[in-house]
């Protein structure tokens, strides 16, 4: 694979003609084995069997509080994700897909109407349109458009990586949200291991150095992310398994916010913040990351990265704030910002 063009080709390959149905991956890399909350799993009964057997994803990246929001799914395969929002969002809100694979956007789109009409909506919430995830402009998604994106094992399969996130916070509204899930690696990749097909059909191949991601963040000027979940891959094709050789891949699902006011560091301003308990699908408690959890009616203190991701949000009216960034009392008392573990190649962004 010697350019952006050959990847993207095989990829398509790969994807379209090559895999059949999700029985046919090698590795557990593409396919979710998160446990999901009993609304997402109502509204998944709800989808079509040809959708849900043609969709290969590796999390389950769809966070709380969609209703009414604009959501691009980046990848959307069979559309399995994009249906899972569309009942999310609601007949209020819309959901667009981009995939760049004819075979699987045929399947997404035949199913719009019976979709529909499972839900009970009397005019389609969803759009599927052929296009890179490099290129969301030539898709028609304008800045400042879109309050959610997520993404289900796509990014790992760009040639072209920092052009996808670059693209993703041109169309995400100021306070919008970036949720995703993918494949990580503990290190970066030999080259051999990046240019052969079958590691990179599986999600392998091209998986980002978690290092590498939070500096290509950090360069378009998102200071912290945060990791919601993460679980290790199991390569049992011994072949497969023979050329990764030592090295180690995690599924992670993170979410990071279009916020100008984030820092590098965790810093102290005396907030605090209190969950009100008001999403509905979260009447007991918010989980902000695989750390922080905040109880209803429980004020938890945090540094300024946390109060503006569940203040400055959508999430706004669902928690109450006490505190500004008036006074700063120091740095904020977390633990190191990477665990330095190589089994934890997830461990990352600023609060930890």
């Amino acid at each position: 694979m010697t350019g952006s063009t050959d990847v993207k080709e095989k990829v398509k390959e790969y994807y379209g003609k090559i895999l059949s149905t999700k029985r046919d991956l090698k590795t557990n890399a593409c396919c979710s084995a998160e446990s999901l909350p009993i609304h997402q799993r109502e509204a998944l009964s709800l989808i079509d069997d040809e959708i849900m057997e043609k969709f290969y994803g590796c999390g389950a990246p769809i966070p709380p509080a969609l209703a009414g929001c604009t959501v691009l799914d980046l990848g959307c395969g069979s559309g399995r994700d994009v249906y899972l929002a569309s009942k999310l969002v609601g007949p209020d809100g819309f959901v667009i897909g981009v995939d760049m694979t004819d075979e699987q956007l045929s399947v997404a789109r035949k199913h719009i109407a019976p979709q529909m009409s499972r839900f009970g909506y009397p005019r389609a919430n969803v759009d599927f349109r052929k296009g890179y995830i490099e290129d969301l402009a030539a898709c028609g998604i304008a800045d400042n458009s879109v309050d959610v994106v997520i993404s289900n094992c796509v990014i790992n399969l760009s040639p072209a990586k920092e052009r996808v996130f670059a693209e993703i916070f041109r169309v995400l509204k100021p306070g919008g949200e970036l949720y995703f899930s993918d494949v990580f690696a503990d290190r970066r990749l030999p080259e051999a291991l990046k240019n052969d097909p079958v590691l990179y059909g599986e999600c392998l191949g091209g998986a980002l150095y978690i290092e590498d991601f939070r500096r290509l963040l950090r360069s378009l000027g998102c200071m912290d992310y945060r990791t919601v979940s993460k679980r290790a891959i199991s390569i049992d094709n011994p072949e497969v398994a023979a050329k990764a050789g030592q090295v180690k891949f995690h599924s992670c699902t993170i979410r990071a916010f279009k916020l100008d006011c984030l820092e590098d560091l965790c810093e102290d301003f005396g907030q605090v913040a209190i969950y009100r308990g008001t999403i509905p699908e979260l009447p007991q408690a918010f989980p902000l990351d695989d750390h922080h959890t905040f109880y209803v009616g429980k004020p938890m203190l945090v540094c300024g990265n946390s109060a503006a991701m569940v203040a400055q949000t959508r999430f706004g009216d669902h928690f109450t704030l006490w505190g500004d960034r008036s006074v700063h009392f120091g740095a904020f008392p977390c633990g190191p910002s990477h665990s330095g573990s190589p089994d934890d190649p997830c461990a990352g962004g600023s609060c930890c």
